[in-house]
Formats: C-alpha cells, structure tokens, sequence
C-alpha cells in the first residue's frame, strides 16, 4: 500500500512539474550546483548585474534621509521549530529524481489546462519563476539548469502590461529567484534577483515611500509623479518584508531592507490604534496613511500578512522585536474574535476561523501561523489552538462527499467552546434563517429538508456560498506546518486523502483545472479553463514536502513567505 502511494503522488507530481518543461534549450551554460544545505550567502559568488537595467539607472525622486541598517548583532537562539517526533515520512519521495521535458507552459505566466492556451500578464514566464526552486527542491537538477538558463534571457525592462502589481511580482518572481539563489548558489539568478528588486524598489519611490501596488511601469520610465493609492489591501501593501529583508542580507545593500521596514513600521504604530486594536482592516488608506477602515478578517485579504510575522521574526534572527511583539497582538485579538467552535454532528472539538459563522478555504491559514508561531515564540497555548484550527480544516473537506472543502461555506457556531452537542432541530432552524436572510423577503413556508437536499448541504453547514474550488494551497499548508511542528502521524493520512480528492476531481490531460461545484458528485464535474500558478507553486509544493523526509526544507532552517517560498534563514 506504501508503495503504491508513493508511484501514485510521485507520478503525479512529475506530470505537474513536466508542465513546466516543454523543451530542452540548446544553452549549455554553467552552473554551480551546491548542497541544499549549503548558505548560498556565503558562496563566492560573480555576480552579473545588469547595469543597464532602466530600474538601476533611474534617478530617486524622494530619497530617504537616513538607510535603516539590518542588526549586526548576532541572532538570538531561537527554540527548535520541528518536532523531533517527525521522523522520515512514510511515504518519502527523495526517488523522483529525473523527469521527461514537456511542458505546455514553458515561458508563459499561465496555463488555461482545458484549451492547452496560455495566458500572459507581464511576458515573463511566471510559471517558470515560481516553480523554480521546486525543480531544485525535487533534486531535477537538468532540468533546474535549463530553467536558469530560461530565466537569464527574461528582460524586466520590457512587460505586455503597462500596469504591474508589484505585490505578485513580490511574493512569486522575486522570492522565486531568491529561493532558487538560496538553494543552488547559482550567481545568475541572483542578478536577476537584484533587477527584479530595482524594478519594485522603484515603486517605493513615493512622497511617504509607501509603495504602488497597481503600479505602472511606463509611467515610472517616463518619470511622471505616482502616489501610493487610496485604497488597498492590507495584505498587499505589507508583503515586502520578508523578500527584502532576505535581499538585503544575500547583496549587502540595504535599500531594500529599509523600504519594507519603514511600511512595517507604521504598522506597528498603527495597530493599537484601529477599529479592533490589535489587527488590522483589510482595506487601508497607504497615501494618508489612515487605517479606519471597519471590516477585518483573517481571510485572503490579511492573511498572509499576519502569516508572515513570526517569518520576519525568525528571519531577522529575533534581533526585531516588534515583529513578535506585533505577532502576539494579532492573536491574542483573533483567539478572542476571530475563532469559532462550529456545531457538527460528531461532536468534534474543532475551531474554524472567520466571522462567527461564514467561513473559506483561504482562513484556513491561521493554523499553520499558530503552529509555527506558538513554537518559534514559545508560546504552549498557540499549539492547542493550532490542533483544533487544522482538525475543523480537516473536518470541513471530509464533510463534503466529494472531500474538497468549497471556497465559502456557513456553518452554525456553537454558544460554548467547552460544550456543543449535535442539536438536528437547531441547525435545521440555522438553515432556514440563512437561506432567508439572502432573500429580499423572508419565506416562512421554506421546506428546510427540500432545500438542504436542492444545495446538498452536509450537517453542520447552514449555506454554502461559493462551491467552487480555485485550487488553493491553505488546506495543505496548514496540515503541513502542524506536521512538522508535532509530528502527528494521522496528518499524512488526512493530507493523502485531500491529496487524492483534490487529483481525482481536477485532473485533466494538461494539468489541473479548478471546480465550479464540489457538491455535486454525482453529476458531471464542471471544470474551468484555469490553472492558478499556485496549483504548481505552492500546493503541490506542500504536498511534496509533507511526504517528504523533515530535514527537507526544515522549518528550523527557512521560511515560508505568502507565494510558498521557503527563504534561507542566516546562519550563525
């Protein structure tokens, strides 16, 4: 059975990586391949940068008095984050080691899996980036240099979109080739590191240097004056940290540092002060730099944001306090208003982040953040919270028949987190007032059985308001994390399970598409002609590392940032 696990996921997992490699490039560069072990920033390294990259050479327009220097003390010994009970994984992959080159997405940014089309945003080869530290992390080193020799010819200068979000760029392309950098210690990538870094560095250039999100390019080129903007996500605008931060410490120039610490620091300023102290609202005003906004979450939206906190921590060596003490604030605030117990029929004690009763595939992220934080900060209370976060995720997919948890989903919360027996009569009634409450005017002759039946809701669910499934990562990002934190062995059973599920509805002859229904197993599955480059990037990434032996990619020794990157923590 062992075995026949491992060739099931391996061979799927080498078809999803042979979507990134169509053909073999005729360039026969060099490149140095080191140990992942190895601290690229300590190789002796030629670094090519491109001196005549627009961004290197365009002038500042709103420099900063005074550069913030990274600590130059020696990091603090921060606790062991995995377990020592995570011995090697059941089903270890270290095996797949070589694959056949083709690929329908080579060069492109997308791939649309039904049409075999491809998509474009910027020109690129978005797919390429983001996946490639996952060709290294899967030991296919041929085709990991044909990859680096693809990546070298991409001119950022250049982009088939006038308008960038720099947020993207941020978390996939630039952490793409950071990580890549980090693994092999191959010097090219990190010149195109650096350019990609110049090119968002300029976004930063504004009156109060926080940054452009939707940022446009030809605009900078021409010089012309951009303001940060009105309104944006919070989560977008304070993403930068922990690229910049790592940019900063492989170059020695700390430009890129300072640009995310100043953002940073005014969250911190800012924290105490919002509508609900303590976090912070999803959309806020970056060219005022106001906060009021009144809606918060730990959804999509901000997420990833308070994700990578105790990142930042452990990358700066814990020599920033803030960054923990911005960490605990966030969940002492989200134990108290953002987790709930939901009402199920077996009775089990698990906890479902969101607005006291709707809940989404994205808020599924706060338990990898309490797992990983709780022990990064040694905080025992965060792991309970973590177990039953992760367990209501795992809850959430075994309910539905099809076992993939749809996008958006209510359930009934419970009145006491100590106490909650199955009462059929009172989630009936819960469907009943949720099914009304998105009529104009209410039915009063509303048959509960017929309409559970029509949208086939599982107990326990009072509405499910996207049934769809967009092929995202947090399912198993979070079991992964817990994982590596506990070493719970029925995690690798609950994250098989997920893992075939997910395949088995969404496979398609040029990868995976995402669902527009997952309730309707019997019927024929509606599919839509997208594959997100997390699919690859990011969820097949996790389920790699799950079944994989613990020291790869070791929690103690990186990072994770919101694309699914694992950044290089400095040595000592």
């Amino acid at each position: 059975m062992i075995r026949a696990r491992r060739q099931i996921l391996g061979a799927c997992l080498g078809t999803f990586l042979l979507l990134l490699l169509y053909r073999c490039h005729r360039t026969n560069d060099g490149i140095l391949l080191t140990t992942a072990s190895q601290d690229a920033s300590k190789a002796t390294l030629n670094i090519e940068i491109n001196s005549n990259s627009l961004w290197r050479k365009l002038p500042v327009r709103h420099p900063v008095a005074e550069v913030q220097p990274l600590p130059v003390t020696l990091p603090q010994t921060l606790p062991k984050v995995q377990s020592a009970d995570s011995k090697v994984s059941r089903l270890n992959l270290d095996s797949q080691t070589s694959r056949q080159t083709a690929s329908l997405a080579w060069g492109a940014d997308e791939l649309a899996p039904l049409s075999s089309s491809l998509r474009n945003k910027w020109g690129w080869g978005a797919t390429l980036i983001d996946n490639i530290d996952t060709l290294w992390i899967m030991r296919m080193h041929d085709e990991f240099k044909k990859a680096v020799a693809a990546v070298t010819h991409i001119k950022f200068d250049d982009t088939q979109s006038p308008e960038i979000n720099t947020n993207e760029v941020n978390i996939h392309l630039l952490e793409g080739l950071l990580v890549a950098f980090d693994l092999s210690a191959d010097a090219k990538l990190l010149g195109k590191a650096i350019e990609l870094g110049d090119m968002l560095y300029t976004a930063f250039d504004t009156p109060n240097r926080m940054p452009i999100i939707h940022w446009n390019a030809r605009k900078a080129v021409r010089r012309e004056e951009q303001l940060a903007e009105e309104s944006v996500l919070v989560a977008e605008l304070g993403l930068f940290t922990l690229e910049f931060t790592r940019l900063s410490q492989i170059t020695g120039n700390l430009k890129y540092f300072d640009a995310a610490q100043r953002v940073m620091e005014l969250f911190d300023k800012k924290q105490d002060t919002t509508k609900l102290p303590g976090l912070w609202p999803v959309s806020v005003n970056a060219r005022e730099r106001i906060f009021d906004d009144n809606v918060f979450t730990l959804g999509a939206e901000a997420s990833s944001l308070y994700k990578s906190l105790p990142g930042a921590y452990a990358l700066l060596g814990g020599k920033v306090p803030m960054y923990r003490r911005m960490y605990e604030n966030v969940t002492l605030t989200a134990a108290s208003h953002n987790l709930f117990r939901p009402m199920n029929p077996e009775g089990k004690d698990v906890l479902i982040p969101g607005t006291s009763r709707k809940c989404s595939t994205d808020l599924v992220l706060p338990g990898g953040m309490f797992a990983l934080g709780g022990a990064l900060l040694n905080i025992p209370g965060h792991q309970e919270i973590a177990h039953k976060l992760v367990d209501g995720c795992i809850w959430a997919h075994r309910a539905i028949p099809l076992g993939i948890m749809p996008e958006y989903f209510d359930v009934v919360p419970c009145a006491s987190q100590k106490s909650c027996p199955w009462n059929e009569w009172h989630w009936k009634q819960e469907v009943w007032k949720n099914a009304n409450r998105l009529e104009p005017e209410p039915n009063p002759n509303l048959d509960v059985d017929t309409f559970i039946r029509d949208h086939r809701l599982p107990k326990g669910f009072t509405g499910i308001s996207d049934t769809a499934y967009n092929l995202r990562p947090e399912a198993i990002e979070g079991s992964f994390t817990l994982y590596r934190v506990s070493g719970r062995e029925d995690l690798l059973d609950a994250a098989w399970d997920m893992f075939q599920a997910m395949q088995s509805a969404t496979q398609t002859k040029n990868g995976n598409a995402v669902i527009g229904d997952v309730t309707d197993e019997g019927g024929e599955m509606t599919l839509g002609d997208w594959m997100d480059g997390m699919w690859m990037s990011q969820t097949l990434k996790y389920f790699y590392l799950m079944f994989s032996p613990p020291d790869l990619i070791s929690l103690d020794e990186f990072v994770f940032n919101a694309g699914g990157h694992p950044l290089k923590r400095p040595n000592k």
